[in-house]
């Protein structure tokens, strides 16, 4: 059984089979194709691939003939598939949305199609969770990136010249993104501040040592899945009049919040941003889709009134040999699942795992994934 990765196009730096992975791939039974140049933008050389026992090829579509199993970082397009044999099975973060271009194509072509973005939060996946590996990366490097761009110190420093006060950190959104920002900026020196619409998230908040702000009524919006739903437009009121208090506090702001399978939620409005403070930063996370701040532009750093405002979609790809690491790992831990004691690709429909993340499989829209009514 051949797996195989392609080197992937747009903004993507990230690649899906590492050289470490090829070992462990082939200890499972598989052989390993990897596109010329698949890993470059992560640091891997193809020299590093062959060493591990992976074949090059320059020819995408003569790999893809050769596929049963191919792995991606990002939702590729019908087009970059065109030569992926039937039956084959296509592993990415991919939308669960059966009227887009991708599903319609794989089911007229009887793909399987394995979404990591519906991997549940139960205990056992937590080694396959690749939303979470990712997150994890882009809250870090969103500090990162915006200590960069914010032209003054971060930490408290008594110097014979004066004293340098701390900045203020503020983060919205405190999932796995937020709580590594919180942790980031608190190592650099920062005082934090965070918001988040889930009760649990106060306790992770506060162990992290950040302050947690919250609005004055009892709404828990968190959902059985862990992840933040719909809140009241009474509480969205009141939300919005917290984060404009404190946002003209702040001297960066990171927002993280997201709601799986639809739109993100603006929290930043721009007559907030017109109060901010002249050089303060915000770094919009959720620019994917369609982002937490109403100024921010997905893939641009720009200037309104004096203050910066980045939107990279892909904040987890600056970090690209990390990252792949990472997600190289997780596409692991699903295979020996998917694989159990042979190479042969096994969907048990009554693993909870399976059932939550597989979209579609011999040419038919899997049952457990009802459609949205238009």
């Amino acid at each position: 059984m051949i797996i195989a990765a392609l080197r992937e196009g747009g903004n993507e730096t990230r690649v899906a089979i590492t050289p470490a992975a090829v070992k462990h791939y082939s200890e499972l039974g598989f052989e390993v194709i990897c596109e010329q140049n698949a890993g470059k933008h992560a640091g891997f050389s193809d020299n590093d691939y062959s060493e591990a026992g992976a074949l090059i090829m320059n020819d995408s579509k003569a790999l893809l003939k050769k596929t049963n199993v191919l792995v991606m970082v990002s939702e590729p397009s019908p087009e970059e598939l065109k030569g992926l044999p039937s039956e084959s099975l296509l592993i990415s973060h991919i939308d669960n949305d059966p009227e887009s271009d991708l599903l319609r194509w794989c089911l007229k072509n009887r793909i399987s199609v394995f979404s990591m973005n519906n991997i549940p939060r139960i205990s056992r996946a937590q080694s396959m969770d690749s939303l979470s590996s990712q997150a994890n990366l882009a809250g870090y490097r969103a500090v990162i990136e915006a200590v960069a761009h914010y032209n003054r110190a971060i930490p408290m420093m008594m110097t014979a010249a004066g004293m340098i006060k701390p900045a203020t950190i503020l983060i919205l959104g405190a999932g796995v993104a937020g709580l590594q920002a919180i942790a980031t900026a608190k190592r650099l020196g920062a005082v934090v501040y965070a918001f988040d619409v889930r009760a649990a998230a106060k306790e992770q908040v506060e162990s992290l040592g950040a302050e947690f702000i919250e609005v004055n009524q009892q709404q828990d919006a968190e959902k059985s899945s862990g992840y933040a739903g719909e809140i009241s437009d009474e509480y969205r009121l009141l939300q919005s009049e917290l984060i404009d208090n404190y946002a003209q506090r702040a001297d960066i702001i990171i927002c993280t919040a997201l709601i799986p399978g639809k739109k993100a939620p603006v929290l930043l409005k721009e007559k907030t941003i017109n109060k901010m403070k002249r050089g303060s930063v915000i770094v919009d996370l959720a620019t994917s889709r369609g982002g937490n701040c109403e100024l921010s532009e997905r893939d641009q750093i720009i200037q309104h009134n004096h203050i910066t405002l980045i939107g990279y979609s892909n904040m987890a790809g600056l970090v690209p040999a990390t990252a792949s690491e990472l997600y190289a790992n997780n596409l692991l831990h699903l295979l020996r699942l998917l694989i159990e004691s042979s190479p042969t690709l096994i969907f048990n429909e009554e693993d909870e795992i399976i059932r939550q993340a597989m979209l579609c499989h011999d040419g038919q829209y899997l049952p457990f994934h009802p459609v949205k009514e238009k």
